[in-house]
């Protein structure tokens, strides 16, 4: 079979292609259960090709957690402009679908998934996703008409995802918990990070 020859423009959509169906298919079935190969054969290309774009499959993952950022302040932009909901409902009702992630297209990690995709990330590659990373989170404060200052997105950050990965540990990785109050559990913390954010908020505007 004769080789391929690939333009860039060629190159450069393949690789889009790459990040968006690896971002779909982990958002769905997890990031551990989505394999380099069922991301590759679903583009259309063989493995060797899609190395020559990722050297590893966890600098994919990062590349998937940067594509849905955009998606994730549209999401934000949203809630806050519907019309049929107040404001603390937004902002629950974002929080509560980032929870459910796998339901709602975002990929969330597991607690087993950040501790193995960071042990391979270069130290470079830490200190960018952490940029972005609090960027990210940022925006979505001032989205909310949060004041968005070092600390208090370093606590949003650890409030958003401590119920999120306690969500999708219950029960696998947290075997002592109940997984019948699950889902309760979830909502009463999601109530008590939107109570934080609602002090937040009259603060910025007094």
């Amino acid at each position: 079979m004769p080789k391929v020859a690939y333009s860039e423009e060629d190159k450069e959509r393949i690789r889009t292609e790459l990040v968006t169906v690896a971002l779909e298919l982990m958002a769905k079935q997890g990031i551990q259960h989505t394999t380099v190969e069922q991301i590759y054969k679903k583009v259309g290309i063989s493995r060797t090709f899609f190395y020559s774009f990722f050297a590893t499959k966890e600098d994919l993952i990062v590349e998937t957690l940067y594509l849905q950022q955009p998606k994730i302040i549209a999401y934000v932009k949203m809630l806050m402009t519907a019309p049929a909901l107040n404001w603390r409902d937004a902002v629950r009702q974002f929080l509560y679908t980032c929870c459910y992630g796998e339901k709602n297209g975002i990929a969330i990690l597991t607690i087993e998934e950040q501790q193995h995709l960071f042990r391979h990330l270069s130290r470079e590659s830490y200190r960018i996703f952490r940029q972005k990373q609090r960027r990210l989170f940022g925006e979505i404060l001032e989205n909310f008409g949060i004041k968005a200052d070092t600390a208090r997105i370093n606590l949003f950050i650890n409030l958003s995802l401590t119920v999120m990965v306690v969500r999708r540990a219950i029960p696998d990785m947290l075997p002592l918990f109940v997984p019948e109050a699950a889902d309760e559990t979830v909502g009463l913390q999601l109530d008590a990070i939107v109570d934080v954010l609602e002090e937040w908020k009259k603060d910025t505007a007094s």
